[in-house]
This record gives structure tokens, C-alpha cells and sequence, in this order.
């Protein structure tokens, strides 16, 4: 794919990401370049430390890009602040994080209706639990995270992620934690939630089974891009 496309939903230009340590400067990420078209699904393989994680945090806007420029559906990353990056997750961009960072003290539908909440939506907790029911958690939707089995938390955080109808969701190895049956299960839910959206799917894995679903794999090796292929 030519890396100049201006008709990409997602460019990433000569990006790098180095922070300082006791022992000086470290590279996580070094000229990165690939461009992502709308609704398409990428997978993006390496091995730990390899700089998955860092790659994903930056296009989510999550973090700040050391050189380069990333841009989502035109939108120059680089020329956002942290609000103006967090005004552009709030309407465009889900996070699945490996852990699934849900919070607490929140039953299951309480925190899939806070970004609802947080965003002024009238019908947060219709809304919210029309998405427990897709992906089949409401019979657990008063339940607190720690009462939730890990495939059942991940279920919440993906329903979460898909409250505000992101044009691009991010899924940091989604199914890490998880055994294999409950991985398959969140690998059908996701595809079949980009599917039904439109949504552009990025993931982070190490699941083979995972990347052979993707359109796409992106392979870093010590903070460099050094394959990207068709799947």
C-alpha cells in the first residue's frame, strides 16, 4: 500500500517514539511507516518489547509521538493537545486494553455507561445495556469486575469500547489473559462488531489465530517495522 494514499483512514508517517532513562536515551519505536484503510483489520505481531503496545498507546493518542506524524481521518495527531487527543478517543477511537481497566467499584453496566455518561448521551443505560446483550452479558450486567470470570470482563470492555460507534478500535492482545475457547469467542465477537460498524480493527497479538482473521499483518522487531503483509 503507498504510504503517500491521502485517501487512508489511518497514516502513519516517519514515526518514532524514544524516552529518557538513568542510562540515557531508549528507542521504542524508530521511522515507522504504513497507511490503513477504513474498516479494514490489522494484526500487529512481535515479540515482547518489540514495540506493539508503544505503537498502539500512540495512535490512540495516548501518548505523545517523539518525530513523525500520525493521522487519523485527517487529523494530524501531533497538532492535537492532550484534551484535543481525548476530545478525538471520546468520538472516534475504542480501547481494549489487555487488562481490561475496568473500574471497580462500577457493576458491568455502570461502566459501559460511563463514556455514555461522560459524553452527554441521553440513553447511556439503554444504550449500554443493548451492548451487554449483544455480547451476551445481561445476565451479569449488575455484577461488579471482580465477580466476573476474565472472558466475561473482557466481554464488558469490548462492549465499553464500542459505546460511542468507534470508527477505529484498538485491542491491545485481547486475548492474553484468557484460555482458548474464551479467546475464540472474543476473537468472533470482535470481527463480528467490526463487521456490523464498519470499524477499523487494529490488534496487538501474539494469538496466530488472531492474525490469520486480520486483512493485514505489520510485524515489529526491536522498534522497528520489518514486514507488512497481506493475510
Amino acid at each position: 500500500m503507498n504510504n503517500d494514499d491521502s485517501s487512508a483512514f489511518i497514516e502513519v508517517r516517519c514515526v518514532g517514539k524514544t524516552v529518557t532513562t538513568r542510562q540515557g536515551h531508549l528507542c521504542l519505536l524508530d521511522n515507522i511507516n504504513f497507511t490503513v484503510e477504513a474498516g479494514r483489520s490489522v494484526a500487529v505481531l512481535g515479540a515482547s518489547g518489540s514495540g506493539k503496545t508503544t505503537l498502539l498507546g500512540l495512535l490512540a493518542g495516548l501518548d505523545d509521538i517523539s518525530h513523525g506524524d500520525i493521522m487519523i481521518n485527517g487529523q494530524s495527531l501531533s497538532q492535537l493537545d492532550e484534551d484535543g487527543r481525548a476530545l478525538l478517543r471520546a468520538h472516534n477511537i475504542g480501547f481494549v486494553f489487555q487488562n481490561f481497566q475496568l473500574l471497580q467499584h462500577l457493576t458491568a453496566l455502570e461502566n459501559v455507561m460511563l463514556p455514555l455518561e461522560l459524553t452527554g448521551v441521553k440513553a447511556a443505560r439503554e444504550t449500554a445495556a443493548d451492548l451487554l446483550a449483544r455480547v451476551g452479558m445481561t445476565e451479569r450486567s449488575q455484577h461488579y469486575p471482580g465477580q466476573l470470570s476474565g472472558g466475561e470482563q473482557q466481554r464488558c470492555a469490548i462492549a465499553r469500547a464500542f459505546t460511542m460507534r468507534p470508527r477505529l478500535l484498538i485491542a491491545d492482545e485481547p486475548t492474553g489473559n484468557l484460555d482458548a475457547e474464551t479467546g475464540m469467542r472474543i476473537i468472533d465477537l470482535l470481527f463480528k462488531l467490526n463487521t456490523e460498524q464498519g470499524t477499523t480493527l487494529i490488534i496487538a497479538t501474539h494469538d496466530t489465530a488472531l492474525a490469520d482473521r486480520c486483512e493485514r499483518r505489520l510485524m515489529l522487531q526491536a522498534g522497528q517495522l520489518v514486514e507488512t503483509s497481506v493475510a
